[in-house]
């Protein structure tokens, strides 16, 4: 059953099938095959209670809170600031890509307007500086997959949904870890520059007076991370209530900025009802599919395989490690974690391995699929702003940084604290 399930998924993607579709296709047809009852006749009941979870709300309202600082030349004015303070740096706005994609992750929640929205501002400055353009590529593209990690993350919310697993919690254990991986990116940026100095490209004209003056623009997604982060933890708001609270927030800087029109809210509601649709589509499609796996007997009987191996915890957690390194080549990433967490997750607690642990560390796993080739959704963006070259460019970018995640994910599985003290010390 598992062998079928996982070619006819494969076979769907390969002829561009989209994602939501092969998901709902792979599982009328293991209805039809392995079961003897109409399952597609519960769908309605099933879409109706998976779409009007109260937390849902916060996905638009964090895609919509990404497109407002897009939109009105906040993003922009973030990288020209960083690029003040990290271009003096061994590889120069290569560093300044990566901790643009930090600070704003902290703002938008997700991996793809992350990328989109550094991407724009960056791209340019390749030929510009002369940098080797496969590592800057990588830069955004693995940049970019902080989105998820970096609270507030939409990924965060969706797994504390699945799994009953509090957020903030989530969102407190994610700053850590999103703060290591962030150095690793530049770190490895950091040595290919030293190893190959012609990579890092001309440096850009500052000075201690500019970058004094350029202080002032981070401060707009510093003052959106407190209002949004800030809320929940002052007991104030809920992760829904502070998705809110922080388009406002936005929508206030916008127009304090002088760029609040009707034309940039209308390119804001496209751009967000565009992505939730794609989103809220693959939430859909994957929870008929779990229903259908769970109802044939798949979910048990996958973790009774994995228990059966007798592998013990270290070496039964990096076998589903590489479960998702697979994986992650073939599933965009929302949808992995949909599919995935209602049979993988009770086996890693079964392991003894904390909920809250498991969320950060799968998040780390699910950031190695957007840039892992064919499918990864960073590569695509990266290469579609670019408009030229070949992918390739682009994969081979960002594959050394999907290194820098494995080191974490070891980092984490030695030394789980690096994700359970921040909660533990805030929440007790």
């Amino acid at each position: 059953m598992l062998a079928s399930a996982l070619v006819m998924l494969i076979v769907l993607l390969a002829i561009s099938v989209p994602i939501a579709a092969a998901m709902g296709v792979l599982g009328l047809a293991l209805n039809q095959f392995y079961s003897s009852m109409p399952l597609y006749l519960a769908m309605g009941e099933i879409l109706w209670n998976s779409s009007s979870e109260y937390i849902l709300i916060a996905i638009p309202l964090f895609i919509m809170l990404g497109e407002i600082l897009l939109r009105s030349g906040i993003a922009e004015r973030v990288y020209a600031a960083m690029a003040q303070w990290l271009s003096w740096l061994p590889g120069g706005l290569m560093h300044a890509n990566i901790g643009t994609c930090a600070m704003f992750a902290a703002t938008s929640g997700s991996s793809v307007a992350t990328a989109a929205t550094v991407g724009v501002v960056a791209l340019p400055q390749i030929k510009r500086h002369k940098y080797d353009e496969r590592l800057f590529l990588g830069t955004l593209a693995a940049g970019g997959t902080l989105g998820i990690l970096v609270p507030p993350s939409i990924n965060f919310i969706l797994y504390g949904l699945l799994t009953n697993t509090s957020v903030p919690r989530l969102y407190l254990a994610g700053m850590v870890p999103g703060v290591l991986l962030a150095s690793f990116f530049m770190i490895y940026v950091l040595l290919s520059c030293l190893a190959k100095p012609s990579k890092g490209g001309t440096p850009i004209e500052t000075s201690w007076r500019r970058r004094l003056y350029a202080l002032k623009d981070l401060i707009a997604p510093m003052f959106i991370f407190l209002i949004v982060v800030g809320s929940i933890y002052a007991g104030w708001a809920t992760p829904t209530e502070a998705a809110s609270l922080g388009v406002l927030a936005a929508l206030l800087l916008a127009a304090l900025e002088r760029t609040l029109s009707f034309a940039m809210m209308r390119a804001v509601l496209e751009g967000t009802m565009r992505t939730t649709a794609m989103i809220m589509l693959i939430i859909l499609a994957a929870q008929f599919l779990n229903f259908v796996l769970a109802s044939i007997g798949f979910t048990d009987g996958f973790g009774k395989l994995i228990e059966g191996m007798g592998l013990g915890k270290y070496g039964t957690l990096l076998l589903i490690v590489a479960f998702y390194l697979v994986l992650g080549c073939f599933m965009e990433t929302i949808s992995m974690m949909i599919l995935t967490t209602p049979f993988i997750f009770p086996i890693v607690v079964n392991l003894g391995w904390d909920p809250i642990w498991w969320g950060i560390a799968l998040t780390v796993l699910i950031e190695a699929a957007l840039i892992t080739p064919p499918v990864g959704l960073n590569l695509y963006v990266v290469q579609g702003m670019r408009e030229r070259g070949p992918i390739g460019d682009v994969i081979w970018g960002a594959l050394p940084f999907v290194v820098a995640m494995m080191l974490l994910i070891g980092l984490l599985m030695a030394y789980p604290d690096l994700a359970l003290a921040l909660p533990k010390l805030v929440m007790g």
